[in-house]
């Protein structure tokens, strides 16, 4: 028995972060012609990364590989402080894609530190994001992964201490580490909002909701995207079997089987095109139903920088 019917999650896919960020690349290109270089992948995704490729952008890590005078962009994880000097001195035609919601936190953390803050920050060691966000600085911020890592943490002071977190966690996840980081250091200043975005808290809860009436969930997303896997792990707590897909020739027919209904939703950095060509290999397995859940409509959009208008 296959597949009768396919229900989709509300919110999916694309946030404003995101779109702005290729926006900006494909805007680069249009206004000054290829090769555009990207520090990094620009977002977290395979289909979005090679189709960028295919109209002239060129991604590297090093920027020793960016010839002199060229256009740089920087991917919408952020950059280190280190990074954008560098930029600087070697003197490349910058445009900043970092997701004004990492900005915010960029921010935060130069802000309290000007005012003799240390910081605790949450998040994924080796991410893009946290390197950037802990890149702001040279000294005095601290990272954890878990709770586990709350208790061993030794910031120089406690007395001006403050929290951030990187923005694509687990919400749960991100409140239980947060708790312990209360916990250990009681006067700790928090965030005003909390710096996991809107985008990675409305697919969090639309997966909630989505794994209360499913049979399995598929997510698509890349495996480096941190919030594609975050919607994974989160619907297998949930009690539901869950893979991520990064096409839909990653989809095995097998996982279907015994599953009348499936589940469908998608990261941030995952384009739409993708959902709609695994709903319609989930429909070659036999399913005759599409149903869009209820969720939040967002209506977000950021400006795109100066100097890119066409």
């Amino acid at each position: 028995m296959g597949p009768q019917e396919i229900l989709l999650a509300e919110p999916r896919g694309f946030c404003a972060g995101v779109d702005r960020a290729i926006d900006i690349v494909e805007h680069a290109l249009l206004k000054f012609g290829a090769p555009i270089y990207v520090r990094h992948e620009i977002v977290h995704n395979t289909f979005v990364v090679n189709d960028l490729k295919s109209k002239g952008a060129i991604f590297i890590e090093d920027l020793a590989e960016v010839p002199p005078g060229a256009t740089l962009v920087f991917s919408a994880h952020g950059v280190s402080k280190a990074v954008q000097n560098e930029a600087a001195q070697r003197g490349f035609h910058v445009f900043d894609a970092t997701c004004p919601l990492v900005n915010k936190v960029h921010m935060e953390v130069a802000k309290l530190a000007k005012e003799g803050y240390e910081f605790i920050m949450i998040g994924h060691k080796g991410h893009p994001e946290v390197e950037g966000t802990m890149g702001q600085l040279d000294h005095g911020i601290h990272l954890v992964e878990d709770v586990a890592d709350v208790a061993t943490v030794q910031p120089a002071q406690t007395e001006l201490l403050a929290v951030v977190t990187q923005t694509t966690l687990s919400v749960d996840d991100a409140a239980e580490i947060m708790r312990a980081v209360r916990e250990r250091f009681p006067k700790i200043r928090q965030p005003k909002q909390q710096d996991i975005c809107y985008a990675t808290q409305n697919r969090q809860d639309a997966v909630k909701l989505l794994a209360r009436d499913v049979d399995v969930v598929i997510v698509v997303g890349s495996p480096t995207s941190s919030n594609s896997n975050r919607l994974a792990e989160l619907a297998r707590k949930l009690g539901v079997t869950a893979y991520m897909v990064d096409s839909p020739q990653e989809l095995r027919a097998e996982w279907l089987e015994g599953k009348s209904r499936v589940g469908l939703t998608a990261g941030a950095s995952a384009p739409e095109v993708l959902v709609q060509e695994v709903v319609a290999r989930i429909k070659a397995l036999g399913a005759v139903a599409v149903r869009r859940m209820d969720g939040i409509v967002e209506t977000v959009k950021f400006p795109l920088p100066k100097g890119l208008k066409l």
